[in-house]
């Protein structure tokens, strides 16, 4: 199973997208939901660092992935739009394969 999982901060802004494991809907390479999610947690990263002009953390390798942005930056407007419809568009994938995608949401606390 392909576990994302979005994280907010103590004001309630994301500050965070961590996506584990693999969806497992298809085989390597064929498979669709495994690449619609990548695709979306890609597109973020591009539009924070190249639109939004954020320096993010970053982690990625094969079926893991993490990145978190500055707490200056998460009442961006930019910032709350990227990453709210990389959260949103998750949602939807996760409620149409809910054997091979979960959505988590949770707070850290900072």
């Amino acid at each position: 199973m392909l576990e994302v999982t979005f994280t907010r901060d103590s004001r309630n802004r994301l500050s965070s997208v961590f996506a584990g494991g693999h969806a497992q809907a298809g085989d390597h390479g064929e498979d669709v939901v495994c690449a619609a999610v990548s695709a979306i947690v890609q597109a973020a990263r591009l539009g924070l660092e190249e639109y939004a002009g954020v320096a993010l953390t970053v982690r990625q390798e094969s079926g893991d992935f993490s990145m978190s942005w500055p707490r200056e930056r998460r009442d961006d407007e930019a910032v709350r739009a990227i990453v709210t419809t990389a959260e949103l568009s998750i949602e939807q994938i996760a409620r149409q394969y809910p054997a091979h995608v979960r959505l988590v949401r949770k707070s850290d606390g900072t």
